[in-house]
């Protein structure tokens, strides 16, 4: 079974399986009934657009076996946007066997506007009240059943964190996919004039579509003149519609009698009629205990997205994960280093025994093997400790307040404000922020989004920034000074990184792609209290396992690559040596020298193995060695000449360069185009070689 509008596949696991799809408001909880419901691990979190691309799972009841769809979340099916149109030419074309309308039972009279609009295109519907557990909390009182015997359909409620009412939910989809409930859904009831326009185009559309498509959906969505859904239509009917002699001549007589009364857009009129539809139904089937139900969360609100204290908290929020980031990975990275490269010298000697060649365990061992140590022990510990800190702030509701801070500031750029979320995805992953900016629907915003991701350093030049920082300017002492200066400094860098992420973007929006910036509703939803138990398991196996297994992948054959060109010589000169020769000239303009500038471009597949390249070349080995102590390390750069001010050139060239492999992998997958993947790729080049050079032109003239 294939979508005609985006190209979803619907993977059946055999012929009887029936379809359902599985829809809802953003922020609803609908992607996390669809992972209780299919046992799968699609990541869920506490902002809008999580799901930007469908999900698929199965599920089996006593009498059916399911394929569930877990569908883009939108706030209405008069498609305004990608989401908003996968979700509903998926409901209308795909023809589901049920669909889910997940809905807040904290604000459940707005999220009727979806259900209603569903009903117009299918009567399979499943209505589940979800986040009852926080209704009962704030002393809101939903009557389900009274609700269902007005939608006439199934209504459920459950509160899908703790897995309660899914099951009654999957009882009531056999229901409805088996055909069994026999209640009329309603429909909702629009304006004297615009029932009067739709009954008079009926008749014609009744002969066009009776067999394909609800005939009155129809009616409003020919008068709504939607081109999209209009070609969609036409090509599944197999005939013009709007070209049709009899609608054509309806549809002119509709129009007139909605010309009768007032210049109201149709579109408003539809909503109006929706909303007070919806209204009607929640009148006396909804009761608040007390009015001020939300106000500890509009306190907490006051403080977090004001002019005054939304920054400060915002930043200080960023300087802890990072401090505690750092002091929490110091010691598991080194007993991490310790063991691996322990069982490295066992291995080798094993292999050695067998009968392995003395050159092929060197390259397997101290090429291949040495190198995936290094990146496992420097990025595993950080990343397990700072994903589930930022998953718990997502959890919490905290970051759609940090894209609400940022939007005025990306506005003034002629950008969307959803980059805001993309650019905080990019600190776990820049491939995962890349594939984020599906969000975003302006193609032109969302390529500025694409092109300015890789700003914000990623989690593996983390460790990186902090060694530099560590060895240079707060000391190599294990004290809370010094971890607190490190916190502070990598704040400052990030932050930086993020003033060049919004003056590349206002740059391309003033030259290349220029446009207005695309208004968008962000909903800030309510303060939630983090399951920790989960989020450290879903952090751990969604994101660190996944980010780590990708770096371990490219940076296996790195490792190969890096043990040739150490142990490969031309006229007693290793590749390794010449390469940082050549390069030296250069490199010493923007305040570093051959063998970083090398290392940084051996580290093109992971960034996490940059630093143990460079020690490799200056200690002219054969393989990269093991860490030892920081000291050390810093006794090794001085000797070869490193001062502050190399050491700041590294720190700003670690944040702003090329994209890793992977990343500029994800950015022509998603813009399809090598031009603007060169562009991803040269942007943060260019932006990195001038700042260098601009801070060793001032340490010169300071010096």
């Amino acid at each position: 079974m294939k979508s005609v509008d985006s190209g979803l596949n619907v993977k059946k696991q055999n012929s009887k399986d029936k379809v359902v799809a599985i829809a809802g408001n953003p922020n609803v909880g609908k992607s996390t009934v669809f992972n209780n419901l299919t046992g799968m691990r699609q990541h869920t979190g506490n902002w809008p657009g999580k799901t930007v691309a469908n999900a698929q799972g199965y599920c089996r009841t006593e009498n059916n076996s399911y394929v569930m769809v877990d569908i883009p979340g939108t706030y209405s099916l008069l498609a305004h946007s990608a989401e908003e149109e996968v979700a509903r030419n998926f409901i209308c074309f795909e023809k589901p066997d049920a669909v889910i309308v997940v809905c807040d039972a904290c604000c459940l009279e707005r999220n009727l506007n979806l259900v209603l609009q569903t009903l117009e295109i299918t009567n399979r519907v499943v209505v589940c009240v979800n986040l009852m557990d926080e209704a009962e909390k704030k002393g809101i009182t939903i009557d389900v059943r009274a609700i269902s015997e007005k939608l006439g359909v199934p209504v459920v409620a459950a509160a899908a964190r703790s897995g309660e009412g899914l099951a009654e939910l999957m009882q009531a989809v056999d229901a409805v996919a088996d055909g069994r409930w026999n209640q009329k859904p309603l429909k909702p009831e629009y304006d004297f004039y615009l029932e009067k326009a739709l009954k008079s185009l009926e008749p014609a559309m009744n002969q066009k579509v009776s067999d394909k498509f609800p005939v009155r959906w129809s009616a409003l969505m020919l008068l709504e003149s939607d081109p999209a859904l209009l070609m969609e239509m036409e090509q599944q009917l197999g005939t013009g519609l709007r070209e049709d002699p009899d609608v054509n001549q309806a549809v002119k007589k509709a129009e007139q009698i909605l010309s009768e009364e007032g210049t109201e857009e149709l579109e408003d009129r539809i909503v109006s009629g929706l909303v007070k539809t919806a209204q009607d139904i929640c009148g006396n089937t909804v009761l608040f205990g007390t009015k001020d139900y939300i106000k500890r969360d509009r306190k907490l609100d006051d403080i977090l997205t004001s002019r005054k204290t939304g920054y400060p908290v915002m930043i200080g929020l960023l300087a802890v994960v990072l401090w505690v980031t750092i002091v929490g990975a110091n010691y598991p990275s080194e007993l991490l280093s310790k063991a691996l490269f322990w069982a490295e010298d066992r291995l080798a000697g094993m292999f050695l025994k067998a009968g392995l060649p003395a050159w092929l365990c060197s390259m397997l061992f101290s090429g291949v093997y040495r190198v995936l140590a290094w990146v496992v022990s420097v990025m595993l510990p950080p990343m397990a400790i700072f994903f589930p800190l930022f998953t718990l702030l997502e959890d919490a509701g905290y970051l759609p307040r940090v894209a609400y801070n940022l939007d005025r500031s990306f506005k003034r750029c002629c950008t969307c404000g959803k980059q805001a979320l993309t650019m905080c995805m990019g600190f776990g992953c820049n491939a995962a922020g890349i594939v984020g900016c599906r969000i975003i629907d302006s193609p032109r915003e969302r390529l500025i989004a694409i092109l300015t991701n890789s700003f914000v350093p990623c989690n593996g030049r983390f460790p990186t920034l902090i060694l530099m920082i560590t060895l240079f300017f707060v000391g190599t002492g294990d004290g809370l000074p010094a971890s607190i200066g490190s916190a502070v400094l990598l704040t400052l860098l990030i932050l930086l990184g993020v003033f060049m992420t919004l003056a590349v973007s206002k740059l391309l929006s003033k030259t290349v792609l220029k446009g207005m910036p695309a208004s968008f509703t962000l909903e800030l939803p309510p303060f939630r209290r983090p399951q920790i138990g989960k989020v450290i398991v879903r952090s751990i196996f969604d994101r660190t396992l996944f980010v780590l297994g990708r770096a371990a992948a490219v940076a296996a054959p790195a490792g190969l690559l890096i043990w040739i060109l150490a142990n490969v010589s031309i006229g007693g000169t290793t590749l390794l040596c010449g390469f940082t020769e050549l390069l030296d000239p250069f490199a010493r303009m923007i305040g570093l020298d051959g063998v970083i500038l090398a290392a940084f471009i051996l580290g093109f597949p992971a960034n996490e193995i940059v630093v143990p390249v460079m020690i490799m070349a200056y200690l002219s080995q054969g393989m990269l060695t093991e860490p030892g102590s920081v000291e050390t390390i810093r006794q090794l750069l001085v000797h070869n000449g490193w001062t502050q001010t190399t050491a700041l050139c590294m720190m700003l060239f670690s944040l702003m360069h090329w994209p890793c492999s992977t990343t500029l992998l994800t950015i022509k997958k998603e813009t399809g185009s090598l031009k603007w993947t060169l562009a991803a790729f040269l942007l943060p080049t260019i932006a990195g070689c001038l700042c260098c050079f601009f801070v060793k032109m001032m340490s010169q003239l300071i010096c």
